[in-house]
Parts: structure tokens; C-alpha cells; sequence
């Protein structure tokens, strides 16, 4: 397995006069099969989420206990996510997205085929395993794609394209929700009598459709195409360089312990990664969950609220790239600073309306949660993509799998597995959902001041 994952031997060079056109033509093949490839395993990672209040009025799952299903998928996503950026360093991204894309989807479309008992229990222990391989295999996902845009874009131009191709995040959710409606509709028609599978089935039917786009678009890095390294083609030299040539496997040693553990700023950028992934998933999960039991929403309605809450996101994210690149010439913790504070404001909101505490007709009420869920998406999604690059930026290209990984370590298990899932959902069931949701805009704040931390940091580097 290991020897089929290797990359692919470097290819004699083009002749010059073909170089350019071949090049333009293969950087947008690449970036369209990282981007919708990326979004695909997005249509099998957080189907749970929607599907959880049916499963729950059915007797499948407990209410007490559907957090403790859906936090598995982020845990073993966590460790699935650094373990598997090591290796995708050292592996063809090509076959290392599609396999993992494909086998997720299997996966998933599994849980909507599974005939569940009423013991609830049981069924749990069932889906948390199930979740758990989903969120191993979904580690597959943003390794590859890391390695292809530090292969195939340089240092001087990542931060944007880096925050366009992030927008695959929300593009992968908000279809989701839409892809999940679609499921449910087909599955009623089809007269299935519990229609919440259809949240499981269809959307991975669709994540199968795009992997074999992936297979297409991908590949590996320049040189295996025949074509010179970007930093030479863009002469964009600039950036962290490695102890050995930029296409060699880097000892397993040299990647964790030299890039990784020694790395005191890519410290500082997981920990700040923490509180986005608290707020992401802490609002962006619980949407549905939350909306239906304040009574707020139907589960149409919140299916929809959570789809736009992300596809807004994806303004966001390249807005905030843009601002990232233009105004703070790539520095990415000063607009991280703004992000999570204006993402505060939009928890607030988002609070104070399903608490209770702004008194408005339900009319109103319904537009006052857009407001906020738009205003977290739009704020949220840029701090997502920008530690991101900021992990990319601190060491060579070689290892970035291996730096996006840890930091993702510390995003998805103790910023969403932990806080946005158990603990979140923790507090609900024992307290209320007030207590809860205010529990997400304090850890908005603490995001505030913790991605300030690195703005000496960045300042210091960009001057040298």
C-alpha cells in the first residue's frame, strides 16, 4: 500500500515554448480537482448533524447521547488529519485524496443503509464507530491538498489562492444541507419510512461522482508532469527552506520533531486554532439541533439555515484573503484579530435571539438568526483558511502536510471534538441551550486575544 502511494518519479522536462501554456493549464486542473475534492468530503463528514433530530424522534439515538456520536468524527479526524499529513508528504496526492474520498463515502452511505434496532445504546455504539472511520478517512483530505498547493503555487501568492481554495470548506456544507433535502425528498418518494437516510445515502452518492473528477484533475507536483518547480517558474524563491531537495522524502524524524515540535510559532498557531474550531463547529453544528428545539425553525428551515450560514463563509474567506494580501501583505494575524472579533459580536447575537432576550415577533426572530449566522460565517471562514497558511508558511514544502496536520490536531480535538461537541453539547443537555451558546461567544473572545498573540511574530518575520 505504502509503495502505491509513492509520488510519481519526476518526468524529463517540456521543451520552453511549452512550458508556459502546459503550466497555466495544469495549475487550474489541479486547483479545480483540490477544490471540489476537498468540498466532496464535505458532503460525507457532518451528515449526522443533520439528520440527528429525525434520528432522534425516531428512538435511533438519544438525545443525551448524539454528542458524544457526532464528536467522533472530530476526534478521530484530529489525529487521522496530523498522522496522515506525515504521510501524505511522503505520497502521491492524487491517490491519497481520491482513495480516502471514496472509501468516506462508502462509509458514510453505510449509516443510512444499516437497519437500526430501537435500543438506543446500541445504535449509538454502532454510529460512533462508523463516525470514528468517516473521521479517520476524512484526514485524507486536507493533507493532499496542502501538498499540492505548496507544490503547484508559491509562497508569494498562497495566502489568496490559498483562501479561494478554502472556500471548498463551505462549499462542501452548504451543499450539504441541500444535498441532504434533496436525500430526504427522494427517500420519501421512494417511500422509505424513515427518510433520514437519505441524509447518509445521497450525498455520498455524489462524493463518488466527484472523486472520479479528482482522479482526472490531480496530480501529484510539477515535476512529475514534466514541468520545472514553481519557485522556478514564478521565480518566487521566498519562504522556509528544507535541510533536503524540495521533492525528497524528509525522515519521519526531521518532519516532527525538526519542522513540528521545535517550531515555537506553529505552537502558538495551533493553540489560537483552538478557539476558531470551537466557534466553527460550536455554532455551525448545533444550528440545526439548536434552532429546532428553541422552536425557531423547522428542520427544513434550519437545513437551509445551515447552508447558507456556509455558503456566506465563502464570501468571507475570500474576502479576508484578499484584505490578508492587499492591506496586510500576507500577514495573516492582524485580519485573524478582526475575524474572531466581529465573530463574537454575531454569537452574541445569535444568543441573546434564541435566548430570548431580544424581544421579537417569530417572523423576526427568524431574520435576526440569519443576521447572525451570516455575520459568524462571513468572520469565521477567514481565521479557517488563515492558520492554515500561516502553518504552511513556517516550514518547507516537504513538510506541509506534516505542520497543517498538528495544527489541525489541535483545531478539530480539543477546539471541536472537545469544546464544540462535548462540551457544548454538555452543557445543554445538563444546563440549557442559552448556557450553551454563551459558552461559544466567550470562547469567541478568547480567540480574539489568542490570535493577537502572533502579531509581533508575524511583524518580526516580514521584516526580515
Amino acid at each position: 500500500m505504502a509503495r502505491y502511494l509513492d509520488p510519481p518519479k519526476p518526468k524529463a522536462q517540456l521543451p520552453a515554448e511549452k512550458i508556459d501554456p502546459e503550466y497555466k493549464a495544469m495549475r487550474l486542473k489541479v486547483f479545480l480537482g483540490a477544490f471540489l475534492g476537498y468540498a466532496a468530503y464535505y458532503f460525507v463528514r457532518k451528515n449526522l448533524s443533520l439528520a440527528a433530530p429525525d434520528m432522534i424522534a425516531d428512538g435511533i439515538l438519544d438525545a443525551g447521547k448524539v454528542g458524544l456520536a457526532m464528536s467522533a468524527v472530530s476526534i478521530a479526524y484530529a489525529f487521522s488529519k496530523f498522522v496522515m499529513g506525515s504521510v501524505s508528504d511522503r505520497s502521491d496526492a492524487r491517490k491519497f485524496l481520491v482513495i480516502g474520498l471514496i472509501l468516506s463515502a462508502l462509509t458514510m452511505m453505510s449509516v443510512g443503509l444499516i437497519p437500526f434496532g430501537q435500543n438506543t445504546a446500541v445504535n449509538t455504539t454502532i454510529i460512533f464507530v462508523l463516525m470514528l472511520v468517516v473521521g479517520w478517512l476524512s484526514g485524507f483530505g486536507w493533507p493532499p491538498c496542502g501538498r499540492i498547493m505548496a507544490h503547484w503555487f508559491s509562497q508569494n501568492e498562497r495566502s489568496f489562492k490559498m483562501s479561494i481554495w478554502n472556500v471548498s470548506h463551505t462549499i462542501g456544507s452548504f451543499s450539504l444541507g441541500f444535498l441532504a433535502i434533496a436525500g430526504v425528498s427522494l427517500a420519501a418518494d421512494m417511500g422509505v419510512e424513515q427518510t433520514w437516510r437519505g441524509n447518509f445515502v445521497f450525498p455520498a452518492i455524489a462524493a463518488l461522482v466527484v472523486a472520479l473528477f479528482c482522479w482526472w484533475a490531480i496530480r501529484d507536483t510539477p515535476e512529475s508532469c514534466g514541468l520545472p518547480s514553481v519557485a522556478d517558474w514564478r521565480n518566487d524563491h521566498s519562504g522556509i527552506k528544507s535541510k533536503g531537495p524540495a521533492g525528497e522524502k524528509l525522515p519521519f524524524k526531521v518532519l516532527f520533531v525538526d519542522y513540528v515540535l521545535k517550531n515555537k510559532l506553529l505552537w502558538i498557531v495551533a493553540i489560537s486554532n483552538v478557539a476558531v474550531y470551537m466557534v466553527r463547529y460550536g455554532i455551525g453544528d448545533w444550528a440545526p439541533t439548536y434552532l429546532q428545539a428553541k422552536g425557531i425553525m423547522t428542520a427544513a428551515e434550519s437545513k437551509v439555515a445551515f447552508s447558507v450560514h456556509n455558503i456566506v463563509g465563502a464570501l468571507g474567506t475570500i474576502a479576508c484573503g484578499w484584505a490578508t494580501s492587499k492591506i496586510f501583505k500576507g500577514r495573516c494575524a492582524p485580519m485573524n484579530v478582526i475575524c474572531m472579533l466581529l465573530c463574537a459580536v454575531g454569537v452574541v447575537l445569535y444568543w441573546m435571539v434564541g435566548s430570548g432576550s431580544i424581544n421579537v415577533d417569530p417572523q423576526m426572530q427568524k431574520v435576526l438568526v440569519y443576521i447572525a449566522l451570516c455575520l459568524i460565517g462571513f468572520f469565521i471562514y477567514g481565521p479557517v483558511a488563515l492558520t492554515g497558511v500561516q502553518a504552511l508558511n513556517l516550514v518547507p514544502k516537504n513538510a506541509a502536510g506534516t505542520a497543517a496536520g498538528f495544527v489541525g490536531l489541535f483545531g478539530y480535538l480539543v477546539g471541536d471534538a472537545v469544546c464544540s461537541k462535548i462540551v457544548v453539547g454538555g452543557i445543554a443537555s445538563s444546563s440549557s441551550w442559552d448556557a450553551a451558546m454563551l459558552s461559544v461567544a466567550v470562547g469567541a473572545l478568547i480567540g480574539v486575544g489568542l490570535c493577537a498573540i502572533l502579531i509581533p511574530s508575524e511583524k518580526k518575520l516580514a521584516q526580515q
